[in-house]
């Protein structure tokens, strides 16, 4: 790839910079405009989440769009899922979402959705990039632009497919009272309502002002849901969710305050679709190994990809599969509604399903398969953790390690993945063990020390 800039990120998982650093109105509108001609100038919807950047990136992408031929429809601020379902109800030629997710606050992005309703492969990123690269100029004259109409209501859509899949009246006899994280993101705009519409007795949002200032980090992962679990503990809630800024993302807590990492808030969700509706699943190669033994439990097959939304969704769709998993972000696709990540989907499902089995979390919980996990992360730029991830897969050679996305390394009762993060200048490393979390910790330790010593004699 041809676009070489510190801190910008380009990829599945779209372009991703810092604001005012590598992610510009400039870059931001000349991106636009390559997607405009990639979907052959046809009706695009832009949609974004609620962090301060958003609305200048947003008239960027208007203005590239515009430029480009293509009829823009504005969604306004709504989660990401909402806007890949938006794709598909109004025939649109694509959309762009403008949100840096998980990513910190100083960060925006570009997410691209083509008019399948899925985010660009591999190869649709390489042609949205050959067109950025090799601009033709050919924008259009005064007289051609095409306008913008302002799309109203568009969660609705959203909330209904789910609101129709599951049974709200066995959720409102259950009377739960539930906490819910929003981040300051979209759900501070959607989470409360839709929670209320399936039938919970009472929902306590926190972090509920939709102005993207992140009281608390945007990743919902256990170290940043303090808060959520004292809310949950000070109002006996029976179950707390965290979202993170576009509302894709899902982190759950039990009823006694304990988080149960982004990995096992997917299992409850899998669960309860596997019951409904025994078929295939997928999951990428970083997620836990709990799902693959509920899919056994169902008669069930599981199928592994690459980490990456659409990769999920698109094995998914190779193999007609009920329910796909991405464990390391907590992000569950249920195919009744939409193969996109969704953690409105996640928190209706969950619900359910303690209403129905008349359970509490850690009880469904205590029902399943357990496994201990630990992660680290190194910072270092894109060349050295390849250099890194190279001498890793060397070094390890003899036990045939797993290359599909990054270097995993299967052992007889653990497992570890090390590989470069889609979105950030940094190397993930993710284990997990059967026997303890000490043991997982000790393992994900180890490796992260071999590659940090390995970029230390690399000079990073």
């Amino acid at each position: 790839m041809s676009v070489r800039r510190k801190n910008l990120k380009i990829g599945v998982s779209g372009v991703r910079g810092i604001v005012g650093e590598t992610l510009s109105p400039a870059l931001a509108a000349d991106f636009a405009a390559s997607f405009g001609g990639y979907t052959g100038h046809g009706i695009v919807i832009v949609g974004r989440d609620t962090r301060p950047s958003g609305e200048m990136i947003e008239n960027a992408v208007v203005s590239g769009l515009l430029a480009s031929g293509s009829h823009v429809l504005l969604a306004g601020v709504v989660p990401t899922p909402t806007l890949q379902i938006a794709v598909e109800e109004y025939e649109a030629a694509g959309a762009i979402a403008i949100t840096a997710s998980h990513n910190p606050a100083e960060w925006n992005a570009l997410k691209f959705i083509d008019s399948t309703a899925f985010f660009l492969t591999e190869n649709g990123m390489n042609a949205l990039l050959d067109i950025y690269n090799q601009p033709q100029d050919d924008f259009v004259t005064e007289q051609n632009f095409r306008g913008v109409s302002h799309l109203e209501h568009v969660f609705p859509l959203h909330a209904g497919k789910i609101l129709e899949r599951v049974d709200t009246e066995a959720i409102r006899r259950a009377r739960f009272k539930v906490a819910v994280d929003c981040c300051n993101g979209v759900g501070a705009l959607y989470s409360k309502r839709f929670l209320l519409e399936l039938g919970c007795a009472e929902v306590i949002p926190i972090f509920e002002e939709p102005d993207g200032i992140f009281r608390r980090k945007p990743e919902p992962v256990v170290a940043n849901l303090t808060e959520l679990c004292e809310c949950v503990k000070r109002n006996g809630c029976h179950v707390g969710f965290a979202q993170d800024p576009d509302g894709d993302r899902i982190s759950i807590v039990n009823e006694q305050g304990v988080p149960l990492g982004e990995q096992y808030s997917t299992l409850i969700p899998a669960d309860r679709v596997l019951e409904r509706t025994p078929g295939p699943v997928v999951a990428n190669i970083q997620t836990t190994k709990a799902l693959g033994d509920i899919a056994l439990r169902y008669g069930s097959e599981i199928r592994y990809s690459k980490v990456g939304e659409v990769n999920v969704a698109r094995e998914m769709l190779r193999c007609n599969a009920v329910f796909g998993a991405e464990g390391g972000s907590g992000g569950i696709l249920w195919r009744d509604v939409h193969l996109c990540r969704d953690s409105f989907s996640a928190m209706a499902l969950t619900l359910e399903a303690m209403a129905l089995r008349k359970q509490t979390v850690s009880g469904i919980m205590n029902t399943l398969p357990r496994y201990w996990s630990a992660t680290e992360k190194l910072e270092t730029d894109a060349q050295s953790a390849c250099n890194a991830l190279r001498f890793f897969a060397q070094k390890y050679a003899d036990r045939k390690p797993v290359l599909i996305d990054g270097v995993r390394l299967d052992f007889e009762h653990s497992w570890i993945l090390a590989r470069q993060s889609n979105t950030e200048p940094v190397i993930r490393i993710y284990a997990e063990s059967a026997r303890s979390q000490t043991d997982a910790k000790h393992l994900a330790g180890s490796v992260a020390g071999e590659l940090r010593g390995f970029l230390v004699r690399d000079g990073k």
